[in-house]
């Protein structure tokens, strides 16, 4: 009778497949379904080959059942597997998956010689690889398991032993010791920081109950102290932590203890204290922020530290602390466009026009944010790049027949969304342009907008920015965006950004469809205009969808200030937070959306811009000065935005489908 039932639902999943669904597709759903309910015997009924584009899949959620349990792992069929889908994605995370349990078992030989196949492990399993290192010997293994000190936050288990290994050794010092447990403070790992503590010598390490009241209630802790605190490391080391942490939520009220402790602490301590206070003051944009700063000095910095510091001198106005700033970063993060931008504005404004062309010549030529304003700034607008030539009818071919696009084909076409777009990305990755313009455009033919723009997103040398910057839906957009007096560039450029173009996309917080509209602020958006009935579906029909949605674009635009940045921002955070992050001084539109203190939002700003500089060069031939877009933001006044819903923060794609 039970097989009977799962005949008749493999017949129904059939029959509801897409047209050109495969005849084996509802093997590998039945598949799935059993090995998401743990059914192993059910799951080895469908786990033989039949031909299937995804033949793989099955084979490996048995073998990834296999590996989880506990027990002896027979690494046999493992290695088979591994050997025949080498280089594939299945093959890659199975891996990980069995050097995981090779780890938690002590297994370092097998381990030490099947990690170098990974090609891009997760931290936990280096953190293994290191063990077995360690375990088998392998001296330089500390060395190179150092920069986890200093870098990791968020602690995978395996790398506790690692990080053990170090104190042990003699590898990190009391000093980095308590650097570490107060990064870890800082971000709220109260465990992670009383594990490091106890590895501090004797005498210098905290009750643990005190390093818990210093984290989690700093203000009375610091209201509390002790006269004799300062008189040992760990005594003021506490302090310095609550005031850390106190700055998170009051940086005002921080910096005022300080000052009625600052006497107390070294001349090292106080730029730390001083630093992590300028820190919080600049994110929630202080004014107070960058005099703090140049008075934390050269106190070591973590880069998103070191990158608030540049913005708060660019909220001030400060050139000379702008240029400081970027320069005092790491080579690294120094090297990123938005500082190498800021730093040829920066010397620019301080006089130095060949260093600051040296510095815009470095980014120029490259279609985002900070590569376009840098064009700009050498005189040069944006150009769209020469066309790739067409490609040839054996390109196309190799592409369709490559295993990986297959497979990513077939979990679309099984709606198996966030399979196939990692099957796709990792399918993508270290392909030439021609293999990805091939890729481009059957993913195009196909409607999977979102994975022909992630392919042809990737060329280095030849482009095809009709695939890149897609325009589909232009018999829905087009009108609407006229109806809404709306430049159509900034539509598509908002769009790309939020939906890739699926109109089925979903965020994480429940933002849904093409413009990926929250319910709430859906429904406000249709009682306003007058439409009866609504309900949760509507934001899932492309036509309904692009109505509400460049409604609410035109309705935010209107409510601040007609500016295309703040309404950016404000379709992304909603329009009251866009209005809290203005100035009370006039504010370059370029400054507001490096300085956006929230989450997603910057970032969001920075890809919309340019894009809808981009796309009118698609559409109409001609695109317009970036720089003229971001214009001015005007000083805060005014604008009543009560009414307004706003689209959830986080609204887009899932991490699998970027």
């Amino acid at each position: 009778m039970k097989n009977s039932v799962w005949a008749v639902l493999a017949a129904f999943l059939w029959m509801a497949s897409p047209a050109g669904g495969d005849p084996g597709d509802e093997r590998i759903l039945l598949a799935k379904d059993a090995a998401r309910s743990g059914d192993r015997n059910r799951l080895a009924l469908y786990a033989p080959p039949t031909g299937h584009p995804l033949d793989p899949y099955p084979e490996y959620w048995a073998l990834s059942a296999h590996v989880a349990r506990p027990g002896d792992i027979n690494p046999l069929p493992i290695l088979d597997f591994l050997e025949r889908q080498r280089g594939s994605l299945l093959a890659e995370r199975l891996r990980g998956e069995w050097l995981r349990a090779l780890g938690k078992r002590g297994e370092w030989d097998t381990l030490a010689a099947e990690f170098p196949a990974m090609e891009q492990p997760e931290q936990d399993v280096k953190c293994y690889h290191l063990q077995a290192r360690l375990g088998l010997g392998d001296a330089a293994a500390l060395d190179d398991a150092r920069p986890l000190w200093f870098s990791l936050v968020d602690t995978p288990e395996s790398c506790i032993p690692v990080l053990q290994a170090l104190v042990r050794e003699a590898r990190v010092s009391p000093d980095e010791t308590w650097s570490r447990v107060r990064r870890l403070m800082e971000a709220k790992r109260f465990a992670g920081a009383r594990a490091v503590a106890a590895w501090l010598p004797a005498d210098q390490q905290p009750a643990s109950i005190e390093l818990e009241r210093a984290g989690q209630t700093p203000s009375t802790y610091l209201d509390r102290l002790p006269v004799s605190f300062a008189a040992q490391r760990q005594g003021r080391e506490l302090a310095l932590i609550a005031l850390a942490r106190l700055s998170r939520d009051d940086p005002m009220g921080a910096y005022t203890r300080y000052l009625g402790l600052n006497e107390r602490f070294s001349a090292a301590e106080r730029s730390y204290a001083l630093g992590q206070i300028a820190w919080q003051a600049a994110t929630r944009l202080m004014p107070d922020a960058n005099p703090w700063f140049k008075a934390a000095g050269d106190t070591p910095m973590s880069e998103e530290q070191a990158a608030w510091r540049v913005r708060a001198a660019l909220r001030a106005g400060d050139w000379r602390g702008v240029k400081a700033g970027v320069e005092a970063m790491p080579a690294e993060q120094r090297k990123l466009p938005d500082w190498t931008y800021w730093l040829g504005r920066a010397q620019m404004a301080l006089g130095n026009r060949d260093a600051s062309r040296l510095e815009f010549e470095r980014i120029a030529g490259h279609p985002t944010f900070y590569g376009i304003l840098a064009d700009e700034e050498l005189g040069r607008g944006f150009t769209l790049p020469k066309k790739a030539r067409a490609l040839s009818a054996d390109e196309a071919e190799q592409v369709r027949q490559t295993p990986g696009v297959q497979r990513a084909l077939a979990l679309f076409r099984l709606e198996m969304r966030t399979e196939g777009a990692r099957e796709w990305n990792w399918t993508m990755r270290n392909r030439d342009d021609r293999f990805l313009i091939g890729a481009a455009q059957l993913a195009q033919q196909l409607g999977i907008y979102d994975r022909a723009i992630n392919a042809a997103d990737r060329t280095k040398s030849e482009h095809d920015y009709s695939l890149r910057y897609l325009a589909p839906y232009r018999e829905r957009i087009e009108p609407n965006a006229r109806n809404q007096s709306l430049d159509p560039g900034w539509v598509y450029g908002l769009m790309r950004q939020e939906s890739r173009f699926v109109t089925a996309a979903r965020s994480s917080v429940g933002a849904q469809g093409l413009m990926q509209i929250m319910p709430a602020t859906g429904q406000w958006v249709a009682g306003k205009l007058g439409m009866k009935g609504y309900h949760i579906g509507w934001l899932r029909d492309p036509d309904t969808n692009v109505m509400l949605g460049t409604t609410y674009m035109r309705m935010v635009l209107e409510g601040l200030d007609n500016h295309p940045v703040l309404a950016s921002a404000a379709y992304n955070a909603g329009p009251g937070r866009a209005r809290k992050w203005k100035d009370a001084r006039p504010l370059e539109g370029a400054i507001y959306a490096e300085t956006i203190p929230f989450g997603e939002t910057p970032d969001y700003v920075k890809k919309v811009m340019p894009n809808s500089v981009i796309y009118p060069a698609l559409l109409d031939g001609t695109a317009p000065s970036l720089k003229a877009r971001l214009g001015t933001i005007a000083p805060s006044a005014g604008g009543d935005f009560s009414g307004l819903g706003s689209p959830a923060p986080g609204a887009g794609l899932e991490p699998a489908a970027e």
